[in-house]
């Protein structure tokens, strides 16, 4: 079970981890909670009907890790490759999408970011500082969700666009200042693989 997802009855799964993960761990998903930063009712002082009508942004975000995160739905690189009229249209649409759906996303990355977060809190380590993970199907899913996160935030800051990229990495020198987000990118990645494993079928 060390370094990887194994699964439980009832459709769950489980890992062992040791402090620094837990810690890691932790860390990121609080970092990536900023980063999406509140909701709409957190803005509103949790004003129900301000909650039912507010309406999201209509253009993409700034940050490259949130537009990894929050990709236009219809456009691409080969918008461009359409008649001006094409890409235009495609564009208001991804912005009339984004406008009704991106607060959702929000709220749901929150959620599952949290949900980690709440699960690390509830273990109780043992002597060496590590504890045994176990999470519930529902759990699981949003573990699943929130290492997918992190890794597309991670994958952004390294400018990984392609497996090529990925395979670049593996290869950088100890000395390279990326190293550690590197190391995190990777060790997410082979997690994130043994619970889609853990829940697949």
């Amino acid at each position: 079970m060390p370094g990887h997802f194994e699964p439980i009855p009832g459709g769950g799964a489980a890992v062992a981890l040791d402090e620094v993960e837990i810690s890691i761990i932790r860390s990121l998903a609080v970092q990536l909670m900023e980063l999406i930063g509140p909701g709409p009712a957190e803005n509103a002082q949790d004003d129900p009907l301000a909650e039912l009508f507010a309406e999201g942004p209509s253009e993409p975000p700034s940050d490259p890790v949130l537009q990894r995160l929050f990709p236009d739905a219809y456009s691409g690189p080969d918008v461009e490759a359409h008649s001006p009229e094409q890409a235009e249209e495609q564009r208001a649409h991804s912005s009339e999408f984004r406008r009704f759906t991106e607060n959702d996303l929000r709220a749901g990355k929150r959620e599952n970011a949290l949900t980690v977060i709440r699960s690390l809190d509830g273990l109780t380590p043992g002597g060496d500082g590590g504890a045994v993970l176990k999470l519930s199907a529902e759990e699981a899913e949003q573990w699943l969700r929130t290492l997918n996160d992190l890794r597309l935030a991670i994958g952004a800051r390294l400018d990984v666009v392609a497996e090529e990229d990925t395979d670049l990495l593996f290869r950088l020198p100890d000395e390279d200042p990326r190293k550690p987000m590197v190391m995190a990118y990777l060790w997410l990645g082979g997690l994130q693989e043994t619970l889609v494993e853990t829940l697949m079928p």
